[in-house]
């Protein structure tokens, strides 16, 4: 995905920030009401899995944890309905995909996969995200064939990302688990994913800028055959008039 725009232009990013606030909407408190009885009364901080019993119609529809669009803050389009494209400092909403039955599990504190910043700061309730400079193949792997292609980073590509702010439920940049197993467009009509927002604060301008988020659990996989399985990449290129 490529994402360009001049922050001095509306006109140049009026397509994504319509893009989210049109997928927001689902999570306006509006269409959550309290009087409606698809919704569940579940935590508001990262909590257990909620069982919701067999996958079958006999027992009717199930319910479903609300999401409050609020817990994005700077990136909910509530509090700058331009999600951060006006000054340079773009938002991006992300979910995992729906998946029947998938109970996705926490990565172990100590695990050897985590990013350094996530390292003993993971919550055992829920999935977390991270993003940073993409890693890119050297010249030498390209070529070799017998290897595993190996990949780095370079100084300049991590300074070119810059500050990185999450939002999630409770503060959190996860997903929380008791929105999982998910029953099914029959039996839960209702269902929100979990959202986390991702703002990029001042990456740098006049250039491409890649990004690479991924979502980290002990049954979470990634593939080289499908880029989008567990993780996600972007381009930027913000362009200054």
């Amino acid at each position: 995905m490529e994402i360009s725009f001049d922050p001095g232009n509306p006109t140049t990013y009026d397509k994504y920030v319509k893009l989210m606030e049109n997928f927001l909407k689902r999570y306006d408190l509006e269409n959550q009401k309290e009087t409606d009885t698809d919704f569940d009364s579940c935590p508001i901080v990262p909590s257990g899995y909620i069982d919701r019993g067999k996958y079958d119609e006999s027992a009717g529809t199930k319910k479903s944890c609300r999401f409050n669009r609020a817990w994005l803050e700077n990136c909910s389009g509530l509090i700058d309905p331009n999600f951060g494209y006006k000054d340079g400092k773009p938002c991006v909403i992300i979910k995992l995909n729906r998946i029947l039955g998938f109970k996705p599990k926490p990565p172990q504190n100590g695990s050897e996969s985590l990013p350094e910043e996530l390292k003993g700061r993971t919550n055992r309730f829920l999935i977390p995200i991270h993003c940073a400079a993409k890693e890119i193949l050297s010249e030498s792997s390209r070529t070799e064939q017998k290897s595993a292609p190996k990949q780095y980073l370079k100084d300049e590509d991590i300074d070119k990302v810059g500050t990185v702010e999450y939002y999630g439920m409770g503060g959190f940049a996860g997903f929380p688990l008791q929105y999982y197993p998910y029953y099914g467009k029959l039996l839960q009509p209702k269902y929100l994913q979990p959202l986390v927002a991702v703002q990029f604060i001042n990456l740098t301008q006049d250039m491409g800028v890649r990004i690479e988020c991924k979502a980290y659990g002990e049954n979470i996989y990634y593939s080289d055959k499908d880029r989008f399985q567990g993780r996600f990449d972007v381009k930027f290129d913000i362009k200054r008039s």
